[in-house]
């Protein structure tokens, strides 16, 4: 059995290594998916902003439509 001793007079065997080195490499592997997962939600951040950015310009005009045929109704109106 190989041990390892720290400043602390800690020992550490090889089995607490091979633990260590375990957990060290399923941290990196979650670190992967996140930097994924958070490049995926960027990607429909920016989708959604686009979207988004769409439907109000498209509601801008729809508004001066309605209200352009209100002020020819109230002409129409007005003239009859």
């Amino acid at each position: 059995m190989i041990a390892l001793m720290d400043s602390d007079k800690n020992v550490y065997t090889e089995d607490d290594l091979r633990q260590l080195e375990q957990r060290i490499d399923e941290l990196i592997e979650t670190v992967g998916t996140l930097k994924n997962e958070n490049t995926s939600l960027r990607q429909q951040k920016d989708k959604l902003v686009t979207e988004r950015s769409q439907l109000i310009e498209k509601t801008e005009m729809a508004r001066s439509r309605v209200e352009a045929m209100i002020s020819r109704l109230r002409s129409l109106e007005l003239g009859s």
